[in-house]
């Protein structure tokens, strides 16, 4: 599972539980690039991937740059 912070929290505050499959966004992620998927994390660090990059193709990011997509 994933922890994800809201957009409304502090940056060190934890707020929600995500399953592998849900959608999120990088912090100060530009409003014309969608959210990405989110495929786990591990130590906090989690693995994200666009739809259109295919199955195979995954980004590795902090979980403290991502916020939960709305």
């Amino acid at each position: 599972m994933a922890c994800i912070r809201s957009k409304a929290t502090s940056p060190n505050n934890v707020v929600e539980l995500l399953p592998p499959g849900s959608f999120v966004r990088l912090v100060n992620q530009p409003d014309d690039l969608p959210p990405f998927q989110l495929i786990h994390c591990k130590g906090g660090r989690c693995w994200v991937r666009q739809q259109a990059w295919g199955q195979l193709v995954q980004w590795e990011v902090p979980h403290r740059r991502l916020t939960i997509a709305s």
